[in-house]
C-alpha cells in the first residue's frame, strides 16, 4: 500500500511540474512583437505611414507595397537613416540597433 501511495505522489508532482513547465513558456512573450507593437515605429513612424503601414494620404508611403518589398536591406537602412524626399532623418535621434530592427520588421510584414 506504502509503495503505491508513493507512486501516486511522484505522479502528481511530476504532473504539476509539467504543467508548471508548459504554462511558464506559453505566457512567454515573443521577442520580436512586429512593426506595428514597435514603440519605435508607433512614436516615430505611425503619424506618417499609418498605424497599420498601409501610408497615409499626402504622408508617408505603404510599408506593406511591392516597392517597399523590393527594397533591399541596405536601401531600407539608408532610407531611415538619411532621409528620403519628405522622409527626416533618423541618425542620430535612433540607434543604429533601433534602425536595424525596424528593418527587419518592415521586411517580415511581406512574408507573411
Amino acid at each position: 500500500m506504502r509503495l503505491v501511495l508513493k507512486i501516486f505522489l511522484l505522479t502528481i508532482a511530476i504532473a504539476f511540474s509539467l504543467l508548471a513547465f508548459i504554462t511558464t513558456f506559453t505566457q512567454t512573450p515573443p521577442t520580436d512583437p512586429g512593426l506595428l507593437a514597435n514603440p519605435v515605429y508607433v512614436k516615430d513612424c505611425a503619424k506618417c505611414h499609418g498605424k497599420t503601414a498601409e501610408g497615409r494620404h499626402f504622408g508617408g508611403p505603404s510599408l506593406i507595397s511591392d516597392k517597399a518589398a523590393a527594397a533591399s536591406t541596405q536601401d531600407l537602412r539608408n532610407v531611415i537613416a538619411n532621409g528620403k524626399g519628405h522622409m527626416p532623418k533618423f541618425d542620430g535621434k535612433l540607434t543604429a540597433e533601433e534602425i536595424d530592427t525596424l528593418v527587419r520588421q518592415i521586411q517580415a510584414l511581406h512574408r507573411k
